[in-house]
């Protein structure tokens, strides 16, 4: 194993770690936060993280160990399994992603009716679309015989051994990637510009009331006024902050895997087994990223952690006291009349 491959292999080594302690963090808020359990976006989030999980014990130790090894990691039908859940659980993710981004307009575009038009009914159809669209792929590919193990990716996904099938192995993969990335892609660039479209509106009624307010406020101290303006344009910028993140993880995390494997079906395009690691390596990162891009920088995870570790903090405290007390009562000695 060179360098490289020690590289690819540690950087593996890191994604499983922070994908397994953020998601399980993810996880434990959920069960413990029954306020958090009550909003509809809280079955996307708990089927994009299960989803989470599932990839970083299952399909992320096996491409390490194809890295490590430079073979097929496992026996064929557990190769086939894993090559079934890779692909699975790729195109449910990417799809959970564009249902949060359709949970995000509704409750911006329609606030008032926001909790009418997103039941945890809606929602839960909405999962079980996504769990149906994810599995149609992965299970025609399994029986067309296209799951196994793909040398280039050191992992166990698409791929196909037959040269009389290589067209249209060609045609499934791009409808695969049609039908999942770039479906996704779409559904989160419309929905998230109207909702800065909305989002930039509001802050321009927010601005002009501001201003009225300063103007008439003619006595006012010049800092205060400067404050004023500058919270005006960390307003605007926070929005854009904010969707520019949620676009540009799913585009740096999935496009260069998916720009690659549809390069791959051209024999004229040679492509390094180090930048097809690197690639998978990028869209198993979007495991360990959706946890703080959706999740646990929001103000109500922030509060469900603090929770946690005061619960856990007290536990031990009064574990540890119950202890003092008890090697104290020993060491007393009864005394005799």
């Amino acid at each position: 194993m060179n360098s490289w491959d020690a590289g690819l292999a540690g950087l593996l080594v890191g994604t499983m770690g922070v994908s397994l302690l953020s998601n399980a963090l993810v996880l434990l808020c959920l069960l413990h936060s029954a306020d958090i359990r009550r909003q509809a976006p809280a079955l996307f989030t708990l089927n994009l993280t299960c989803g989470n999980l599932l990839c970083t014990v299952v399909n992320m130790p096996l491409t390490l160990a194809g890295v490590v090894a430079q073979r097929q990691p496992a026996g064929d039908r557990l190769c086939r399994l894993a090559a079934f859940l890779d692909t699975f659980l790729a195109t449910n993710s990417m799809l959970s992603m564009a249902a949060l981004s359709i949970d995000r307009w509704v409750a911006v575009v329609f606030p008032l009716s926001y909790r009418a038009k997103m039941r945890l009914r809606d929602a839960a159809l909405m999962v079980a679309y996504t769990w149906l669209h994810a599995l149609t792929f992965p299970a025609a590919a399994l029986a067309l015989s296209w799951l196994g193990f793909h040398q280039l990716y050191a992992s166990c996904t698409l791929c196909s051994r037959r040269p009389d099938e290589r067209l249209r192995f060609a045609v499934f993969t791009g409808a695969f990637h049609a039908l999942s990335f770039l479906l996704s892609f779409v559904v989160l660039c419309c929905t998230y510009f109207k909702v800065l479209k909305v989002a930039r509106f509001h802050c321009k009624r927010i601005d002009v009331i501001t201003m009225q307010t300063l103007v008439l406020l003619v006595d006012i101290h010049p800092s205060v006024r400067e404050r004023c303006l500058e919270e005006q344009k960390r307003r605007r910028q926070r929005a854009t902050k904010k969707i520019s993140t949620f676009v540009g993880t799913f585009l740096v995390c999935f496009a260069p895997y998916v720009i690659t494997r549809l390069l791959e079906l051209s024999s004229a395009v040679p492509i390094s087994s180090h930048w097809g690691v690197l690639s998978k390596c990028l869209a198993y990162s979007k495991a360990a990223s959706d946890p703080f891009v959706y999740s646990l920088l929001r103000h109500q995870y922030r509060q469900s952690c603090k929770e946690i570790l005061n619960r856990v903090l007290h536990r031990r405290s009064l574990r540890s006291s119950g202890l003092s007390g008890d090697s104290h009562s020993q060491n007393i000695l009864p005394v005799s009349e």
